[in-house]
């Protein structure tokens, strides 16, 4: 079901109106109905944010998305250590701590990766792991109907995850690229986040400014990262809290449809 949202075009920057919202997003004390907001952008960014902005036919802000914990639920913390027949406590103690990381920047391949990611080269099911992965990929909750209403206003949206080559898993069963682009994948990169240099890389490829550019991640340290470098933060908590946070930038949300999200 379809998510419809109604925009605001501004054709310059609304610095008091941007700036209240801030104060909104920063403050747990608001007046706004539903609780705090996981809105972590710094006034002075918000402030120059322009929510539905056209620039030479290009509509802003940029929206880049991690992709695991909030576009997608991450099978790695429940459904492979079950594959294994271990704990997740158990799981970690014996992986090894650099294996994944390796593969998630592209440094190793999957076979590689089969022989280094416990601690004691035990063999494993490779193949099978990769099918525990598979089957459990799935949207979250509501944020398939938020791409979908971003996407048909206009927004430009691409991902910007930690991820390996098996980001192609994915995409073949969810079909993320209806929405978004998987233009920035650690694999593809060789960074990860919350390298810096992995935003900047970013921004430039984007050309964009960083104060039109939002990223939505499920990890604060992620997030803030973002900030450092000028873009606007957003953590992500679930679907309708992100709703609600992205209309304090703008973005307003008016549908008969917004209860599949309440």
């Amino acid at each position: 079901m379809a998510v419809l949202l109604r925009l605001t075009c501004v054709c310059y920057p609304l610095r008091s109106s941007m700036q209240s919202a801030a104060r909104m997003a920063m403050n747990p004390h608001s007046n706004k109905s539903s609780g705090s907001i996981s809105c972590l952008s710094t006034s002075t960014s918000a402030s120059t944010t322009q929510a539905s902005t056209q620039i030479d036919n290009r509509k802003l802000p940029v929206l880049l998305f991690d992709i695991m914990s909030t576009v997608v639920r991450d099978p790695f913390y429940e459904d492979v250590p079950a594959f294994f027949g271990m704990s997740m406590e158990e799981l970690i103690e014996c992986k090894d701590p650099n294996a994944w990381i390796e593969f998630e920047k592209g440094w190793i391949n999957e076979v590689e990766l089969g022989r280094k990611f416990f601690k004691d080269r035990r063999p494993f099911d490779l193949e099978g792991l990769k099918n525990c992965m598979r089957s459990g990929y799935s949207y979250l909750e509501g944020v398939e109907e938020l791409l979908y209403g971003l996407r048909q206003n206009n927004y430009e949206m691409h991902a910007f995850t930690n991820y390996p080559n098996w980001y192609q898993m994915i995409e073949d069963k969810l079909k993320i690229s209806r929405y978004l682009s998987w233009t920035f994948c650690s694999c593809k990169n060789g960074k990860r986040k919350p390298d810096h240099g992995f935003y900047l890389d970013a921004l430039q490829h984007l050309k964009v400014d960083p104060s039109n550019c939002i990223f939505i991640d499920d990890s604060k340290t992620n997030v803030n990262a973002a900030i450092a470098v000028g873009i606007i933060g957003l953590h992500f908590k679930d679907a309708k809290t992100l709703l609600e946070d992205l209309s304090l930038m703008g973005i307003q949300i008016s549908t008969d449809e917004w209860e599949i999200l309440i």
